[in-house]
């Protein structure tokens, strides 16, 4: 429940930001472009991408080696933290992510028309949509079977050791993408941008 609330919260203040800037576009341009807001913003962002990208890569591969010990007690503890990772440290800093990253692309330029800038957009929301559409379903697929599970028994389900194994693929498909996001924020290569590919 904590962690809905948690959510909610984000995502409120998230939407007032968007509003906020769809209302008011002009006085947000007079606020971003000022240089000696660059610095801060990047660093922001420059944090907040990788420690998030740093949790997601060791979540899954804990989840991994949790899996591959066999035992129940290990891999319900780390399923446990991992989720509750997600949810008080992933969250806010995806939220940092967009908003930082949408002010530095308002200062760098015209987004659409930055091929690497655009591109790495294009790749953090795809890691977004696989997280949301589906890992979060798995998530609580998992919380009702281990509630249904025997708190007695040695092992752990059939079911629900398969779908925790799914979780860890799931984790890497919405991972790779971010590699790239690096990638591209870092050489900033010279590319057509997405938006003219097809045109």
């Amino acid at each position: 429940m904590k962690t809905n609330k948690v959510l909610i919260a984000l995502l409120s203040v998230m939407a007032m930001m968007i509003l906020t800037a769809v209302i008011f576009p002009e006085q947000i341009k007079e606020f971003l472009n000022r240089p000696a807001l660059y610095p801060h913003v990047l660093f922001v962002h420059i944090v907040a991408v990788t420690l998030f990208f740093a949790n997601a890569v060791v979540g899954m591969l804990w989840e991994a080696r949790s899996l591959a010990s066999g035992r129940k007690e290990v891999i319900l503890h780390t399923y446990r933290t991992v989720t509750w990772l997600d949810a008080r440290f992933s969250s806010p800093l995806i939220v940092f992510s967009v908003i930082t990253g949408i002010m530095l692309s308002i200062m760098y330029g015209e987004i659409w028309q930055i091929g690497w800038l655009s591109l790495a957009f294009i790749l953090f929301v795809f890691s977004g949509v696989v997280w949301v559409v589906s890992d979060i379903p798995t998530q609580y697929r998992i919380k009702n079977l281990i509630r249904e599970a025997d708190p007695d028994a040695p092992v752990l389900p059939e079911a629900l050791i398969r779908i925790l194994k799914m979780r860890v693929w799931i984790s890497a498909v919405g991972v790779v993408p971010l590699v790239f996001v690096f990638i591209l924020m870092v050489y900033k290569p010279e590319i057509v941008p997405p938006a003219r590919w097809f045109g």
